[in-house]
Parts: C-alpha cells; sequence; structure tokens
C-alpha cells in the first residue's frame, strides 16, 4: 500500500482515482492509514463481498477460518462507468503486478 502511494500522483495525472480496499477492522485501518500518512482512502470489505465480486478470493482459506476474506494481491481498475476494465491480481502474497506496467496499462485505458 505504500508503493501505491508513491505511484498515486502519476495515476492522478490519468485521471485515476486510487483507493485500497482489506477485510480489515475499521480500526485496523484507521490505525495503518494514519500511521503511513495516506494520500488514498482505505475501504473495508466486510465478509469478503467486494473479493467475492471481483473473482480474486485467495480459495486457501475456508468461510469461518480468521483469514478467510484474503484475497490474491492485485490491483482492479474500475472506469467511471462502474464496469471492470482491467484486474491483476495474482496467487501468493509475495508478487504484485510492476506499477510501471500497470500505469502503462491505465494510461492505455483511460484515453
Amino acid at each position: 500500500m505504500v508503493q501505491l502511494a508513491q505511484w498515486q500522483e502519476k495515476f492522478a495525472a490519468l485521471g485515476v482515482n486510487v483507493a485500497a480496499m482489506t477485510y480489515d477492522s475499521r480500526e485496523i485501518l484507521a490505525d495503518f492509514h494514519s500511521s503511513e500518512n495516506l494520500g488514498y482512502p482505505l475501504l473495508q470489505d466486510e465478509n469478503a463481498k467486494h473479493v467475492l465480486a471481483f473473482g480474486v478470493l485467495d480459495e486457501d482459506y475456508a468461510p469461518g477460518h480468521r483469514a478467510y476474506g484474503i484475497p490474491h494481491p492485485g490491483i482492479i481498475f474500475v472506469g467511471s462507468d462502474g464496469i471492470v476494465k482491467a484486474k491483476y491480481a495474482v496467487p501468493g502474497y509475495r508478487k504484485r503486478p510492476p506499477f510501471d506496467m500497470l500505469y502503462k496499462d491505465l494510461e492505455t485505458l483511460s484515453k
């Protein structure tokens, strides 16, 4: 999330707004947002509603498991019309889509 903040200004120049979403509690999100001084909102995904809708749920955790609702890490670009224009989500938590590649794709998609 901190790396995303470093790219936020570049995305804003394309007319792309940045937000992050996790299943963490609002208190955890507020504390993290404050401690990292992020310039974009952190959203709470209760009961993995959005993770399921976007099809990025990490299937390693069953309902009832404390980690249920964890998504595959990635980025989803939703157009102003509410339609998903691009989805970058990969299994595992160590790899993330490279932001330079994402920027180039969003530059094309936002035109």
